[in-house]
């Protein structure tokens, strides 16, 4: 997992710590939102992400505040959930976009292009993102 996070740090710019617990994040909403087959093989394929999730799958769920509840009672949670989730960390729509880009092309080298984009179509409005 640390090639992931390193790669996440240098090329979008942000530190290393918060690019482990936003990579965490992200693959956390994936297993949570894509469907479960291809989602459990891409997961598996990439190393130490399941240590990730299991770390950081819970930050920032569940609540929200006002607007998170908000979000979740209109439908409205998904990917505007998630992209809330890491602008709470500190993270742009510019960092938060190529940190997306930069997950799905390293689960791409690991998982292999069918299985990632099969994630990735089945969790609505992810495809804009990457």
């Amino acid at each position: 997992m640390n090639e992931l996070v390193t790669r996440v740090a240098e090329n979008i710019g942000i530190d290393p710590a918060t690019a482990e617990k936003a990579v965490g994040m992200i693959l956390g909403f994936l297993q949570r939102e894509a469907a479960d087959g291809p989602v459990a093989q891409m997961i598996e394929a990439i190393p130490g992400a399941s240590e990730l999730i299991a770390q950081y799958n819970g930050e920032g769920t569940g609540g929200g505040g006002l607007l998170g509840g908000l979000m979740s009672a209109i439908g409205g949670g998904g990917v505007m959930a998630l992209g809330q989730q890491l602008m709470s960390q500190g993270l742009g729509m510019g960092e938060i976009t190529g940190l997306a880009k930069e997950t799905i092309a390293f689960a791409k080298e690991k998982a292999g292009d069918d299985i990632v984009d099969e994630v990735v179509a089945s969790v609505p409005g992810l495809s804009q993102f990457v």
